[in-house]
């Protein structure tokens, strides 16, 4: 699960939103081709080339407190990002989506992809010295899946037989799961899924040592023993730091350069101002910034070559409770979206550093992206009149719309709810809330209307963004009174869409499953609007070139620790 407590970069409270607040009431009768020029985004930084570079260094950056480091449950972008050096998994992801191999050396299924084998590469060991075998991967997924675990991320394990079982508790073991030839993993699958093998670039399905115990395991928890290019360097010290250092014993690709990274704990409600703050006056080597201050940073920084921006495989959007009113019908979701001037924002609170959205799965995905599948993404007042109209969603109606506080979001979301005030006379009842409130709230039955979030891939593939965020499978509750224990917290439920994205797993052929998913995408996206995009992730970071080189985006938005190199 790569939701985001801070999918765009935090913003102070500044002028800026009343401007754009302005801007959208005196506009609030035309239609986009009446409005400013659509935003484009900040250009994106070509990646160096690889130059040669000296091993050591200790490399600085800073991060809100993460939910887990335990691969168990490492689930948002600060946590991945240090499990990611802890733990190597089957195979893992180049910063372009390209997957290679991590601990598995082969592997391959059968003809309907419900069997898969995977050969280990021989002689890999945890930096402990224990060795990774085939029975260390099923330790480290059974541990995830168990039902006392109560891991939030468990789920990318659903399609092992015997994953329902552990989840109900009625067995201890994934049945699915054969490690009976050390340097062999067999895996059978409930259903067919042709895509398996990326999965295990997922730290929830990493191997762990004999050591690591339950997940109840506090001492692990905080000191993890993986298997991954750094190891720590003492236990996570919360809300203070976590320090890791090179695993010389790595085997399962090239070792890392530097010696050691620092990561500081920053404030949770100030987050990109620390990190920003901290590459100023030279405590961190990687930053992120306040919103306000990207133009700014952009003109000071990049002509020095420490400018990063990129592109990446994610999205912002509106989550949408679909089953309950006012929201319950496209026309009256596509209203919402229509009275939305994503350009305006795009301009005004974020700087044309984010660029308006007209789909789910984004545009890194070449294969499978559709520019436009959102017909309802563009800003069209009348349009939006008559929708609302149609739908019942007349001038008063009430509207609830929750975002997370500490992340950034208060600027744009008073924004969005300024113009569905004036646009279509809604009464918004606007609330911000603590991150893990907010999830909560949305997984409440009785959730209704609108609220703030963000996902990105957690592995390359447009079926990670249709699957979690879409299909009937991924709410998570068995009846409308259950909590909503999946992803797709709107309750959005489309048999066809279900049944293409089912052929699609059972798909062998590239192409052919990414027009199974374009056809799933204009379903729920083009005909139903189960979620209103907004904004294609775009991520701008500062980095320290003048001391180290190597530093890439990787393909999960952190920085490419293992290839970095001092100058």
């Amino acid at each position: 699960m790569r939701r985001s407590r801070a999918a765009l970069s935090a913003v102070a409270v500044t002028a800026v939103a009343s401007i754009v607040l302005a801007g959208c009431s005196q506009q609030s009768n035309q239609n986009s081709g009446q409005t400013a020029a659509a935003a484009t985004g900040f250009p994106e930084t070509a990646d160096a080339p690889d130059v040669p570079g000296k091993p050591g260094g200790v490399f600085r950056l800073g991060v809100v407190e993460p939910t887990a480091i335990d691969p168990y449950n490492a689930q948002e972008s600060e946590g991945i990002l240090v499990t990611k050096q802890l733990f190597t998994g089957l195979v893992q992801v180049e910063p372009d989506g390209t997957v290679i191999p991590g601990v598995a050396e082969k592997w391959d299924s059968n003809s309907d992809c419900t069997q898969w084998t995977f050969t280990l590469k021989p002689g890999t060991t945890f930096s402990n010295g224990e060795v990774v075998d085939a029975a260390a991967f099923k330790r480290g997924w059974e541990r995830t899946a168990a039902k006392a675990s109560a891991s939030d991320v468990a789920y990318h394990l659903d399609e092992v037989q015997g994953y329902a079982q552990m989840q109900d508790g009625s067995a201890q073991a994934l049945s699915g799961v054969d490690a009976t030839d050390p340097n062999v993993l067999k895996v059978a699958l409930a259903k067919p899924d042709c895509e398996f093998e990326i999965r295990g670039a997922h730290p929830a399905l990493s191997p762990v040592p004999t050591v690591a115990g339950p997940a109840s395991n506090t001492t692990y928890n905080d000191l993890p023993i993986g298997n991954g290019p750094f190891k720590m360097d003492g236990p996570w010290q919360h809300d203070k730091g976590i320090r890791l250092v090179r695993n010389d014993t790595y085997g399962a690709g090239p070792k890392a350069n530097l010696d050691a990274v620092e990561i500081t704990i920053t404030p949770a409600d100030q987050g990109a101002q620390a990190e920003y703050n901290g590459f100023q006056n030279g405590q961190f080597d990687w930053a992120r910034m306040p919103t306000p201050v990207l133009a700014q940073a952009r003109a000071q920084y990049d002509p020095q070559g420490e400018w990063l921006n990129k592109k990446t495989a994610g999205i912002n959007y509106l989550l949408v409770s679909v089953t309950q009113k006012p929201l319950d019908t496209a026309d009256a979701r596509k209203a919402i979206s229509e009275a939305i001037d994503r350009n305006a924002i795009a301009q005004g609170v974020f700087q044309n550093s984010q660029v308006p959205a007209t789909a789910l799965v984004p545009a890194s995905f070449k294969g499978a992206y559709q520019e436009g599948v959102c017909t309802a993404c563009k800003y069209d007042v009348a349009d939006a009149k008559r929708l609302a109209e149609s739908s019942g969603l007349v001038p008063g109606t009430a509207v609830n719309f929750q975002f997370n506080t500490g992340g950034g979001h208060e600027e744009w979301t008073a924004a969005v709810k300024q113009q569905l005030e004036t646009n279509l006379g809604l009464k918004v009842t606007y609330s911000g809330v603590p991150f893990r409130d907010l999830l909560k709230n949305e997984q409440a039955p009785g959730a209704t209307g609108l609220y703030r979030a963000a996902w990105s891939a957690d592995y390359p593939t447009a079926g990670n963004f249709l699957g979690p965020l879409l299909s009937t499978a991924a709410i998570g509750a068995a009846s409308p009174q259950d909590v909503a224990q999946g992803d797709n917290r709107g309750r959005y439920s489309n048999p066809q869409f279900d049944s293409l994205l089912a052929q699609a797993s059972s798909t062998k052929d590239d192409a052919k499953r990414n027009d199974l998913y374009k056809q799933a995408e204009k379903i729920a996206i083009g005909d139903d609007l189960a979620l209103i995009p907004l904004w294609a992730r775009q991520q701008s970071r500062l980095v320290n070139t003048a001391k180290f080189d190597n530093i890439k985006f990787d393909f999960f938005e952190n920085p490419t620790l293992a290839t970095i190199t001092t100058k």
